[in-house]
């Protein structure tokens, strides 16, 4: 019985790395926003931290960061330096060691965020399909938020020569990403990790009774 629980575990536990690494490598990973993208890969991140718990949330946050790690490594753009120290810096001859933190950091909080609001919201009795929506919405923010805090930080002046801004205007231009794109995407989470997780739970209770 025990193994056989693991297993199904372990089974659910790759569909949901399946469904990462596919979002990654195709457009279904972003959804247009008039001039923005909005990400979606952070979704079966959250979905994945509310029904499994913060553990293995984190371990799929991880795998999200390894795929943009891997994919700004192998598709670079002008601000891949930001996500892959095998890169160069803009206007350097190398990468940084802080470009691993800002991929896999962020992505690992997103799991360990939702499932601590999920859990949270569920101890005082706030019913599913909210607390999961909550949970959506908190994880993918604190995405966007490390993520350009993290950018800032660390690379603010060869980001801001990449983007070809003054370095003086960047913390505007991050203030704007986190109020247009990130709340964006944190809306979209919401309310797919609310139907996605309501409709999960059902049929995981179904299949354990």
């Amino acid at each position: 019985m025990i193994r056989s629980r693991k297993t199904s575990e372990m089974v659910k536990m790759a569909l949901f790395i399946a469904l990462i690494i596919l979002l990654s490598v195709t457009p279904l990973g972003y959804i247009p926003l008039g001039t923005i993208n909005a990400t979606t890969i952070q979704m079966p991140v959250i979905i994945g931290a509310v029904l499994f718990g913060w553990k293995k949330g984190a371990v799929l946050g991880g795998v999200f960061g390894l795929t943009s790690l891997i994919k700004n490594t192998l598709q670079p753009n002008v601000t891949s330096f930001v996500f892959s120290p095998f890169i160069p810096v803009f206007g350097e001859e190398s990468g940084s060691f802080w470009a691993v933190i800002i991929s896999l950091l962020p992505r690992v909080m997103i799991g360990i965020t939702a499932a601590g609001v999920f859990a949270v919201l569920s101890k005082m009795k706030i019913n599913k399909t909210v607390s999961s929506a909550a949970a959506g919405f908190c994880g993918s923010i604190a995405n966007t938020i490390l993520v350009m805090g993290g950018i800032y930080l660390f690379f603010g002046e060869s980001y801001s020569a990449a983007k070809d801004i003054a370095y003086n205007t960047l913390m505007a231009a991050v203030a704007a990403t986190i109020t247009g794109a990130g709340i964006a995407e944190a809306v979209i989470s919401a309310i797919v990790s609310g139907a996605v997780c309501t409709a999960l739970f059902k049929h995981l209770k179904t299949e354990n009774s």
